[in-house]
């Protein structure tokens, strides 16, 4: 059996036109219990932080320092820290505490789900 170029054109035009839609999904997202989040503290999760700087009051930011891009792994109290090269950020509004990054943490989308949040990043 044959097949002819039609049939090839259409096959890879709908293979190409399936792969395409499928990488314009949903953007990454991370949730969380609202419980896992401390008053005045921070989660971080894979691609984002998710903070609750006071009761009921839930912020989120990227977890990528703003420095060199490095991944931001600690939580401490009302502050987060990159152990890459120090840089530290106020949960409450993603400001530079100290360190080496000029600017602060870039914040996220983050939706209220009832007893979860979820936090995403249209330009991932």
């Amino acid at each position: 059996m044959t097949c002819s170029r039609r049939l090839f054109l259409l096959g890879t035009a709908t293979t190409f036109a399936g792969a395409f839609l499928a990488a314009c999904g949903q953007e990454p997202t991370d949730d969380v219990a609202k419980t896992a989040v401390p008053v005045g503290g921070s989660v971080i999760l894979d691609k984002f932080i998710i903070a609750q700087p006071t009761a009921g009051n839930y912020v989120a930011y990227s977890s990528t320092c703003p420095h060199e891009f490095k991944k931001i792994t600690v939580a401490q109290g009302d502050t987060v820290r990159c152990t890459a090269h120090g840089s530290t950020f106020n949960i409450a509004d993603g400001s530079v505490v100290s360190g080496p990054a000029i600017r602060g943490l870039r914040e996220v989308s983050l939706q209220d789900q009832g007893e979860r949040l979820a936090a995403s990043d249209p330009q991932s």
